[in-house]
């Protein structure tokens, strides 16, 4: 046989790593390019993947973290190995707290060299260190078996409650060889890897009649609502039910923010007062106060119903008077099926009480929205993109910050599912730029990512990334000089500027300059409106460097309770 036959009839560990992925429908890669992966990205790319290359490894782990949770398949990451990799990591951590399915792929020294600790280039026991972080890991040491190894992966991101992946690949695995023929059985094409969990219907029956006899109900929808994408029934459900619904953040959408049964503008009372909540894909975490405190009504007065595929995470942190275990899409089917056709009205005095408060609300926002101050301030600036995605709802947008993100939750609406994302669970900074690049790639709609100054800071050299493949991405910054604001004076009077203070007027506008794309300044919100509508028409990158009264904001937005006060004077 001739050198030439025999090299057609043989395969390596670079192509059936390709070979396993696009077997499963995984055709888009992010990540940085480097030893010893270099030649994979390459190699993808020949294959007809997508290989999406960024400037740092924690934002392109980010976009494919938010690529899973749009597609319901796992984002993938590549990066190089031990910096790399811990760049990537805390993107896979965050993954995992969300609930994205998403795997992490990093090429790593070889065993023997790391195992014996003799100083390889980037030594690391990568596998040891993501193994806390993450829902699984696992390494391939053996091209026969890289099929199985991505298969488990694959299993291991999307099933039960999903969540990151860490997959070791060591450097010498992509150069081994075998037969093509052999390498091509061992690979495996993944069936049923999310299979659907029914929930027990004693459990169905037991929330229904909680449901049914409650004087004040509430229906929380979380974002594991909107991952199961079971969009038609959870509406169906709501509606007929009647109950008032409060959306979290990345479940905005799912009914639309202006559905006369949501209940946000009146979110104070109504988780204060209810006296039955239904938990449907949300957690009773910090962002719900832990279902108890000043927050919620006295401890034991309400019962609560949740609705989630880990049977674990009931009786977290409170007790739960009907846990309904099983995938979302199957328990919200069972619990519509066991209505039947005649449901009770939702308690009218109850409902006219939300509706008040929600009137008064709605017209003391609508009066700071319309406002003309200058310089802007979050009202007003955010109230221009209220009515920029009320007519364009089928945009995507991303948001961050601290007071940009509570003041938009609060302010934009949302009309349909999955097209708010932002922090999450962990309200991480520098999501913004990998989930907008991400968010363009996977669904091809326009993006209009909302930053902050602070949180654009973490991820805005990933603006290059966005020019260079021409995506359709609106960068808006909130530039107030500053985190919370720009005002703050160092307490010493030397001159260091306060910690929190940036530089004043500075212009992000022509960081997008400078790669090939679109910079604005808006100082007022007719000049903000106008640049951010001709960014969407255009489909152009674009980064409109929005004016904020430096006296805007407050101490971390929402949540200065978390911060410890210092209870030392000096003498």
């Amino acid at each position: 046989m001739s050198a030439d036959t025999q090299s057609q009839t043989l395969t390596d560990g670079f192509h059936l790593i390709i070979d396993a992925l696009q077997l499963n429908g995984l055709n888009t890669i992010y990540g940085v390019p480097g030893i010893p992966i270099t030649d994979f990205g390459r190699l993808a790319q020949a294959a007809g993947m997508r290989v999406i290359s960024f400037r740092h490894e924690q934002h392109a782990g980010h976009a494919a973290a938010i690529a899973g949770y749009l597609t319901q398949k796992p984002g993938i990451c590549l990066t190089v190995s031990a910096p790399g990799f811990l760049n990537g990591l805390t993107a896979l951590a965050n993954a995992t707290t969300n609930c994205f399915p998403m795997i992490l792929i990093s090429g790593s020294s070889e065993r023997e060299i790391v195992d014996l600790q003799q100083g390889d280039y980037e030594e690391m026991d990568q596998l040891a260190i993501a193994k806390p972080h993450c829902k699984a890991a696992f390494r391939v040491l053996h091209a026969e078996d890289i099929g199985v190894g991505i298969a488990r992966a694959i299993r291991a991101a999307v099933s039960g409650r999903p969540g990151g992946v860490y997959l070791d690949l060591p450097a010498k695995l992509f150069g081994q060889t075998m037969d093509a023929e052999a390498g091509r059985k061992t690979l495996i094409k993944v069936v049923d890897a999310a299979p659907r969990q029914i929930p027990a219907p004693d459990s169905v029956a037991r929330a229904l009649d909680l449901l049914k006899n409650a004087k004040r109900p509430l229906i929380i929808l979380g974002k594991g609502a909107a991952y199961a994408q079971a969009d038609a029934d959870i509406r169906a459900f709501v509606e007929k039910t009647g109950i008032p619904y409060l959306p979290m953040s990345m479940a905005k959408g799912l009914l639309p923010d202006t559905h006369p049964q949501s209940a946000s503008a009146a979110r104070s009372v109504v988780l204060k007062d209810a006296d039955v909540v239904m938990l449907i894909g949300a957690r009773l975490n910090w962002l719900l106060s832990h279902g108890k405190g000043k927050t919620w009504g006295e401890r034991g007065t309400q019962q609560f119903i949740q609705v989630d595929i880990a049977p674990t995470e009931m009786d977290s942190n409170v007790a739960i008077a009907a846990p309904v275990v099983g995938d979302i899409g199957s328990c919200v089917s069972a619990l519509l099926a066991g209505m039947g056709s005649a449901w009770p009205a939702a308690p009218s005095a109850w409902i006219g009480g939300i509706n008040e408060r929600k009137e008064k609300a709605i017209a003391k926002m609508s009066a700071q929205l319309l406002s003309n101050s200058l310089p802007m301030n979050f009202h007003n600036a955010l109230g221009s993109l209220k009515t920029i995605i009320k007519q364009r709802p089928d945009a995507i947008l991303v948001n961050e910050g601290a007071n940009t993100l509570d003041f938009a939750r609060s302010i934009i609406d949302m009309y349909q599912p999955r097209k708010r994302l932002d922090v999450g669970t962990w309200g991480v900074m520098g999501i913004g730029m990998g989930y907008a690049i991400a968010a363009a790639i996977e669904t091809g709609k326009p993006v209009l990512a909302v930053e902050g100054d602070s949180a654009f800071g973490f991820s805005g050299m990933e603006v290059e990334t966005i020019c260079r493949y021409n995506l359709p991405v609106c960068v808006v910054v909130f530039n107030n000089n500053g985190i919370y604001r720009g005002t703050d004076v160092n307490p010493t009077g030397g001159t260091d500027v306060a910690t929190t203070v940036f530089v004043k007027n500075a212009r992000y506008d022509k960081m997008m300059e400078a790669f090939g794309g679109v910079g604005v300044q808006a100082t007022t919100p007719d000049e903000l409106s106008r640049a951010v509508n001709e960014a969407m028409d255009s489909g152009r990158p674009t980064l409109i460097n929005a004016v904020i009264d430096e006296k805007a904001g407050t101490e971390s937005g929402r949540i200065g309770n978390l911060n410890p006060q210092s209870v030392v004077k000096k003498a």
